[in-house]
């Protein structure tokens, strides 16, 4: 367990939460992505302004409207370290997968495996002595010495990435031994990044893995706990040895499968709303693992205002339990109108209770 003591008040209430101790707030946040800010720019802005509780030490005239933080964010094609080629055609959203390097196995041989200590998705990675600067200051502050962890889609989807969605189906459903193989070499290298953040004193590590699609695991549970658990497990041990928190974000239909996540280490999940039901997620998350909730972003563009009101409230009074384990996200894209999210500022003050200047 971390303790509390050096920690700002925010870290702290963070903390609690995710250790279940009574925390003072529910933390919550409200996330744009670089399409929302690049369409309503200055009214945006003016929006987040007025709520100082969500954003504190925001600052007018701060903000870069045209900013994206990578490349898989600007538009035209993009290639990755693994040789996976991305195209993006609406900049501020997120790209495509759109070539794979191991569409035919027989490529498997000469397949790049870029290098964990130089090589990050689009680039080499900061050096190390930086990140871990970067992590002594964070301590310093009062922050979480946090690890970005790896890219988004790091096991699970690295694997598609790579081979195809379709192929890889047919690879978990024939046990075709070269995924065997193709595993291990992922898995490799996302363990060697995770021991370097251990080593360095990450104090928290965050991951993001689309395991589900709207309805169901693309895989089934019975394949995806063949394939790809273990490999989970394995890549998470150095976290569970030093009991460093997993942060997973992961979309889709994932809650028969949110027990194993946590007997791989997860310790808060990120999961989807819609796509896993409140009544599942009551069932088998709901004090059992810290959720940071990931509220309806397929509803917040064609609700009304008090639709969304009705919405946060439902999903807060379905999860909230008093001694914590439970933080409310909404991302917002560029279709959400600015009523909208003005609404789910205002519910998450209210029932949330954020508190002024922490």
């Amino acid at each position: 367990m971390i303790s509390y003591e050096g920690r700002n008040r925010r870290t702290v209430n963070y903390l609690k939460t995710l250790y279940f101790d009574r925390p003072e707030w529910t933390p919550c946040n409200v996330y744009f992505l670089p399409a929302t800010w690049m369409r309503h720019r200055e009214a945006l802005e003016d929006l987040v302004l007025a709520h100082p509780r969500l954003w504190p030490g925001f600052q007018k005239g701060k903000t870069e409207f045209a900013r994206v933080a990578s490349p898989l964010y600007e538009r035209g094609r993009h290639t990755a370290c693994w040789g996976c080629v991305w195209d993006n055609i609406e900049p501020g959203m997120d790209s495509a997968p759109v070539a794979h390097p191991l569409q035919d196995w027989a490529s498997l041989e000469t397949l790049r495996i870029p290098d964990p200590v130089k090589d990050d998705q689009f680039g080499p990675r900061p050096p190390w002595d930086d990140v871990r600067r970067g992590m002594d200051a964070a301590r310093a502050r009062g922050d979480l010495a946090a690890s970005g962890g790896l890219p988004h889609g790091f096991m699970y989807m690295q694997l598609y990435y790579l081979r195809g969605f379709q192929n890889l189906m047919i690879d978990m459903a024939t046990d075709d031994p070269r995924l065997r193989r193709l595993i291990e070499i992922v898995e490799g290298y996302n363990t060697a990044v995770i021991r370097r953040y251990v080593a360095l004193g990450a104090e928290i590590m965050q991951f993001g893995d689309d395991l589900g699609h709207q309805k169901a695991l693309p895989m089934g549970p019975a394949l995806w706990r063949r394939f790809i658990k273990p490999s989970y497990a394995r890549m998470l041990a150095p976290c569970r040895e030093r009991n460093i928190p997993v942060y997973l974000h992961t979309d889709g239909h994932i809650v028969e499968i949110i027990p194993d996540l946590i007997e791989t280490g997860v310790r808060i999940v990120n999961p989807q709303i819609r796509a896993n039901g409140l009544v599942g997620l009551r069932r088998v998350a709901r004090g059992k693992v810290c959720i940071d909730q990931d509220l309806d972003r397929q509803l917040f563009p064609f609700a009304t205002p008090r639709q969304v009101e009705d919405h946060v409230g439902e999903v807060f009074e379905g999860l909230y339990l008093k001694k914590g384990g439970l933080m409310l996200v909404a991302e917002c894209g560029p279709d959400v109108p600015l009523a909208n999210i003005e609404a789910i500022c205002r519910t998450f003050e209210r029932l949330c209770k954020p508190p002024e200047n922490a």
